[in-house]
């Protein structure tokens, strides 16, 4: 059973990241499906490499980060890239600077000496930054970027605003058990053959350190955690994202969302909100794990308000307009 899931995860990502891909195209070119009929597919304004502790980190600029707007940070998950973000860069690149960044061991970046901790990521990704002289970001990771954006909201308090959390957990122990099993079973031949494998030596200048980079993940995965009371002293709003049948418990993702500030007992007692919450939690429906990378669309319809820190809308016809008395009067003098 253990084997047939992980096959089954490897050839669905592998599809995932295939049907993401997203190498520049020229105006000729078709964009993939997220993109939005009559815009032009999203093309990096510039592209280069950081140098970080142990070799260079690639990233790819979307939009003018001297615009003065907050840019967006998007990390990606376990054996993808930049380029497989696409779908979510085209979401949000109109409205925002974005940076996408090729993770250690991962894309453009390929092979850099020694193992691939969490901690290694988030310090990257503040380099990046630095490189690209951002002062600070709001940040989006999925899957393994997930848990690297927490880890950089910790460790890097001064570089990230927002974090949206999507299928990323804070420890090991964040993902049902049988997925555990399965992480820790991976090996490279299960990959042979797959798109997952081609995407990787296309893109990568190490592009024979494949068999590398799988025990690089499966090492990542063994061992981590971030404690609840680090998570909770992460200074500014969160939202976790997750599928009602992803490989990250429900029950995980609502402790995230409490130990953000989740949970408002005041909006919970007069059952409306009146200022936009610190943490948000978005449960979407009939998503698995992969299947969230197919998502893009609906999650910049949730998304998008929490960054732009948009106040909850009031249902009408509960409470009485602004400006009107209850009971339908509009003022003493009326």
């Amino acid at each position: 059973m253990v084997k047939q899931l992980l096959i089954t995860l490897a050839v669905g990502v592998a599809i995932a990241v295939a049907g993401c891909e997203a190498q520049p195209k020229g105006p000729s070119q078709q964009s993939n499906q997220s993109a939005k009929p009559g815009r032009e597919p999203a093309t990096p304004a510039r592209t280069g490499f950081a140098d970080v502790e142990g070799g260079r980190i690639h990233s790819q600029v979307y939009g003018d980060l001297a615009s003065g707007k907050t840019p967006l940070l998007i990390l990606h998950g376990t054996f993808m890239s930049g380029d497989a973000m696409m779908p979510l860069i085209e979401q949000f690149a109109g409205a925002r600077p974005v940076i996408a960044i090729d993770q250690r061991g991962h894309g453009r970046t390929g092979d850099l000496p020694g193992p691939i901790t969490y901690e290694m990521l988030a310090d990257d990704a503040a380099g990046v930054l630095d490189a690209l002289k951002v002062s600070s970001t709001d940040v989006l990771g999925y899957s393994m970027g997930g848990t690297a954006a927490l880890f950089m909201a910790i460790r890097h308090p001064e570089k990230g605003g927002k974090q949206i959390i999507v299928s990323g957990p804070s420890r090991r122990d964040g993902w049902y058990p049988v997925v555990q099993q399965s992480m820790a079973q991976m090996t490279p031949q299960m990959f042979a053959g797959t798109p997952l494998e081609a995407e990787y030596k296309r893109l990568s200048p190490t592009p024979n350190a494949f068999p590398t980079l799988v025990g690089e993940m499966r090492d990542l995965e063994r061992n981590y955690n971030q404690s609840d009371a680090a998570i909770r002293a992460i200074d500014d709003n969160t939202m976790i994202v997750v599928g009602d049948a992803d490989g990250v418990p429900l029950e995980h993702a609502i402790a995230l969302f409490r130990l953000r500030g989740g949970g408002d007992m005041k909006a919970a007692a007069q059952g409306f909100l009146t200022e936009a919450p610190r943490a948000r939690l978005a449960i979407l429906p009939g998503t698995s794990h992969i299947g969230m990378m197919a998502q893009a669309k609906l999650l910049a319809e949730i998304v998008t308000p929490f960054l732009d820190d948009a106040k909850p809308v009031m249902a009408p016809g509960f409470l009485p307009e602004q400006g009107e008395a209850p009971g339908g009067r509009t003022g003493p003098n009326k």
